[in-house]
């Protein structure tokens, strides 16, 4: 039996129960620990952010993802760290539209179109090693610090950041 369980901090956590399948060569018997009990890896969390973090590397070619609310709390920028320019050109594609979500909220945030300067985020070829950003209206002030969001653009999601 396999136990999982989310903490408040995010972290995923599986434990191997008491009648936990044997690994294959050695032989456990119900109600008594696996031959896995003196492992390091017994009862240690599986740390999702880090999956997310090689996830996000791997398949969209960037990393340091981070949101932040603007002093004011009128803006929320999202920004994030190229390191493979193929394969982020779909973060900074002009024919997409960016959409922050907090789904808790029923709230759904655009980037704002300003009239001499036009939209609020880069749109230029990425280049491996810079960091890019757009900025999202938060008109209202509906998502605050602390909220969980999900950004959007296009196929690319990124779910349940926190907002700084």
């Amino acid at each position: 039996m396999l136990l999982a369980g989310v903490l408040a901090s995010g972290i995923l956590v599986l434990r191997a129960g008491a009648q936990s399948p044997a690994p294959a060569g050695t032989t456990a018997q119900p109600g008594k620990p696996s031959a896995l009990a003196g492992t390091p890896y017994r009862n240690q969390p599986v740390r999702t952010a880090n999956r997310a973090r090689a996830y996000y590397g791997l398949v969209w070619g960037v990393e340091s993802l981070s949101i932040k609310a603007v002093e004011s709390g009128e803006m929320i920028r999202f920004s994030y760290h190229v390191i493979d320019a193929d394969k982020a050109k779909t973060l900074n594609d002009k024919n997409l539209e960016p959409s922050l979500i907090d789904p808790e909220k029923g709230v759904k945030l655009v980037v704002p179109a300003l009239e001499q300067v036009g939209l609020l985020r880069q749109m230029s070829t990425p280049v491996e090693g810079k960091s890019y950003w757009m900025a999202f209206s938060n008109s209202g002030r509906l998502v605050r610090r602390g909220d969980r969001v999900n950004i959007v653009i296009g196929q690319f999601h990124a779910d349940n950041l926190t907002v700084e």
